[in-house]
């Protein structure tokens, strides 16, 4: 019953934009497909998979659906398998202050996660905004359903913070830093860090390559035979759409 009123609110989420705003819309489409070299709970070379699609309902309202897939193989045996998609709206209270709605979805066998899915809001503030330097930090609370492999599950609200920076280096290339902090406010010690580095340097006004490091940490997985941290090391080519 949880999942199913999850579901339903999800969808209503994403669809109220579409029936609410009726002028005329602008989207972007980034594509990456990118080799991988992971490390953690998957020592395995394999392909990636990602899209992010943003779509300009007004001035003051956006969207945005990203998609992720990882699958690899070893000696024909499986060893990576990560699933993810995740959809947000970000609506603009002033030039620096906004507010977002945020749900997603997430299947990571390797990480012992079966599924998680995860629904709520988030207030944000841009302290810098240009013209080469970005910087922006958010905040809020999430509503979070999870099921592992080893067949138990929890559900329990956390807190979120994340924090945002970008470097112009010049007009084709950008440095990019992001830290998110997940923590349980009914279990102080499962808390979660992700944090991303990137490089993107245009080769066109369509293609980009775009070399990257993930770290994702997990202070209490389950089971907890599993290791604390993953990460990914990737060099992708992207494809900009609009």
């Amino acid at each position: 019953m949880k999942k199913l009123v999850f579901y339903i609110l999800l969808a209503i989420w994403s669809a109220m934009p579409a029936v609410v705003f009726a002028q005329e819309n602008k989207w972007q489409d980034e594509a990456e497909l990118s080799y991988v070299n992971t490390s953690g709970n998957t020592d395995v070379l394999s392909l990636s998979a990602k899209n992010k699609l943003t779509y300009q309902f007004s001035d003051r309202l956006s969207g945005l659906w990203d998609v992720r897939a990882l699958y690899g193989k070893t000696d024909g045996d499986k060893n990576a398998e990560r699933y993810a998609t995740e959809i947000r709206l970000d609506y603009g209270l002033t030039e620096r202050v906004y507010i977002a709605g945020i749900g997603g979805w997430l299947q990571d066998e390797f990480a012992g996660i079966d599924e998680r899915l995860y629904l709520g809001p988030a207030l944000g503030y841009k302290f810098i905004i240009g013209p080469k330097h970005f910087f922006s930090a958010e905040a809020g609370l999430e509503y979070v359903i999870e099921n592992y492999t080893n067949n138990s599950d929890d559900d329990f609200i956390r807190g979120r913070a994340l924090g945002l920076y970008e470097f112009l280096l010049s007009e084709k290339s950008k440095v990019t830093q992001s830290i998110e902090y997940l923590y349980d406010f009914d279990n102080s010690d499962n808390y979660n860090i992700n944090a991303v580095t990137a490089l993107i340097t245009s080769l066109s006004d369509t293609f980009s390559i775009k070399t990257s490091y993930e770290i994702h940490y997990d202070n209490e997985p389950v089971p907890d035979s599993l290791d604390e941290t993953d990460t990914i090391l990737s060099v992708a080519l992207v494809v900009n759409m609009k």
